[in-house]
């Protein structure tokens, strides 16, 4: 066995779950949903509720899904069109999401957040004991920005926040999670070569600066987000005793995987005891 599998043995031992979704794994790049993958990601994450364990998602996508229904054919740049797209997407994103659970018998609820709520004690209070209940009760809570009233994701690029990637990372922390798995379009963390090649990184023992100039330049389209606000989320939860696993969302099967303790996307590992 390499040594870095040994590092996922204890995945499996996981009970509560925290699932970020990115954008392009969800929405195509007409801001329709990828319905053939949500229903298989649904699936998977359905799969791992009944087999007794804790699941929160983080979902971005209500952008590109709003986009959709308003017949936008690009990504608006007014931040009135955002948050409005935000808020058409968001209803029907939530509808799917309903409909796809509850094929296997799971019950959703939507959480709205901010990143104020993280910053006011009461209302982080509030937060994390409706999401307590919530999987108390079996629902599995389905967390997104709150866009219509909170503009740090719509403004990333110059708040340097990144998509919903750090806002998986303060849920995760919030709830005690046992692990974060952040799914994207890459197979985990990629390390470039000088002959312009790349490979997987399978194992980050801690986020260093280094770490981060194996970052590529991120897409840009419906995705607000990149491999470095992962990172960043990453190194936040890691150094929460938290561990995490990035890999590629395309692949929904990943996920009983990723839990089976196989070689999947890139394990970092939490850098201090909890």
């Amino acid at each position: 066995m390499h040594t870095h599998l040994r590092y996922r043995e204890f995945i499996g031992d996981a009970h509560r779950l925290v699932v970020k979704i990115g954008s392009r794994v969800l929405v195509q790049s007409t801001g329709r949903p990828h319905r053939r993958r949500m229903a298989a990601l649904v699936e998977q994450m359905a799969a791992l509720q009944s087999g007794g364990r804790e699941v929160v998602i983080i979902t971005s996508g209500a952008v590109g899904t709003g986009m959709a229904g308003l017949g936008m054919k690009t990504k608006p740049t007014a931040l009135a069109d955002l948050q409005m797209a935000a808020a058409v997407g968001q209803a029907r994103l939530m509808t799917l999401y309903d409909t796809l659970f509850a094929k296997h018998g799971c019950r959703v609820g939507q959480v709205l957040l901010t990143h104020d709520d993280f910053h006011n004690g009461i209302r982080q209070n509030n937060a994390r004991r409706t999401m307590e209940n919530m999987l108390a009760h079996g629902v599995i809570p389905i967390v997104n920005e709150n866009d219509v009233v909170a503009v740090e994701e719509l403004q990333s690029d110059l708040k340097k926040l990144g998509d919903n990637d750090l806002l998986a990372g303060m849920v995760t922390k919030m709830l005690h999670a046992d692990l974060l798995i952040l799914l994207t379009t890459a197979d985990g963390v990629r390390e470039f070569l000088p002959e312009g090649k790349s490979r997987r990184i399978p194992l980050i023992e801690a986020i260093t600066p280094r770490i981060f100039k194996h970052v590529a330049p991120k897409a840009g389209g419906i995705s607000t987000g990149g491999m470095g606000s992962k990172l960043r989320a990453a190194k936040g939860v890691a150094e929460a005793g938290i561990s995490v696993v990035i890999a590629d969302g395309r692949r929904p099967a990943d996920l009983a995987r990723i839990m089976a303790g196989r070689d999947v996307g890139t394990f970092i590992l939490p850098s201090v005891a909890r």
